[in-house]
């Protein structure tokens, strides 16, 4: 039994990457902002802001084979301190980035499908204010032309559903649910209806991310989570229609310049080949659950939330 440490890892992607790891033998300590608690004596909790003083006095109590973090960088130049820290404790790190760094030059996208720090050139603002995407790229050649060990391993996620948070384009789970309840359309981009949309389960996320931890050959590598089910957004729409009742209307829509999440992602075709990572971690189509299901346990977890007294 090896011990992992989930940095930020109370959340969407955390918890089921948890899960995964349990299955597996390990035992799991949770570093996050909510008030959580486990019955299971190999997961614990610590309540915490994870900032560097934290984290130093934590590595002062315990040691971690692995650990995954799951902090966003905003200013990638945040990233480096955390960086030193976390690499000089554990066996093996890994580092979350996101699918939402490709470009839309090569279908299906690979883990060498070029970035979009590397292709946008023509839009100064959005390579001065956009940071989750460009972000996430800075961080990453960062670990590429470190000084520190090569122990790191970067995931690149595609959006990943829980109840705490349903895709539908641009549009919210809670939207969504909202609509159907009062009998509202929900009116969708036309541009993107026959795209591929980049979404997952977080179930089978985590599993990926999970199941990459510990494999030898993938220090130093990159990898694109995802079990490539690859539904367009009208699928995704139509799984939504049937299990929420929801009207969809596809239609067109404008957006401003500024919304990067739209110009620079979901107005992209993001149809994945997940070869790399399935070859990495032993994984097949059949360890995953479909797209419909994964909405369908979600659904019912929220429910569940709304019904629970406060």
């Amino acid at each position: 039994m090896k011990k992992v440490l989930l940095i930020a890892g109370d959340g969407t992607l955390g918890s089921y990457t948890a899960q995964e790891l349990l299955r597996l033998g390990h035992s799991v300590d949770v570093v996050g902002l909510k008030a959580l608690s486990s019955s299971e004596p190999r997961l614990r909790y610590y309540r915490a802001d994870a900032t560097i003083p934290y984290l130093r006095k934590l590595f002062q109590e315990n040691r971690y084979d692995g650990i995954v973090n799951f902090l966003h960088f905003p200013d990638a130049a945040q990233y480096p301190p955390y960086h030193e820290l976390l690499s000089q404790n554990t066996e093996h790190l890994i580092f979350l980035s996101s699918y939402r760094v490709y470009s839309d030059l090569e279908h299906p996208i690979t883990e060498t499908t070029p970035q979009l720090l590397d292709v946008i050139k023509d839009d100064p603002t959005f390579l001065l204010k956009e940071d989750y995407a460009l972000a996430k790229s800075r961080a990453e050649r960062f670990l590429r032309n470190n000084p520190y060990p090569k122990n790191w391993t970067i995931v690149r996620p595609v959006i990943s559903f829980s109840h705490r948070r349903l895709d539908l384009v641009l549009v919210t789970g809670r939207e969504l649910a909202e609509a159907a309840k009062a009998g509202k359309t929900v009116r969708l981009p036309l541009a993107a209806k026959h795209l591929t949309a980049g979404l997952d389960w977080a179930g089978n996320s985590g599993k990926l991310i999970a199941n990459l931890m510990f494999k030898q050959a993938s220090l130093g590598e990159a990898y694109t989570v995802s079990s490539a089910q690859n539904l367009t957004w009208e699928k995704v729409g139509e799984l939504y229609e049937r299990l929420l009742s929801v009207k969809i209307e596809w239609a067109k829509t404008e957006y401003p310049r500024d919304l990067w999440i739209w110009h620079y992602d979901r107005a992209y075709d993001r149809r994945i080949d997940n070869t790399k990572i399935l070859q990495a971690t032993g994984l097949s189509a059949k360890d995953f659950k479909s797209i419909e299901n994964g909405i369908s346990i979600e659904l019912a977890k929220l429910t569940d939330t709304k019904r629970r007294p406060t």
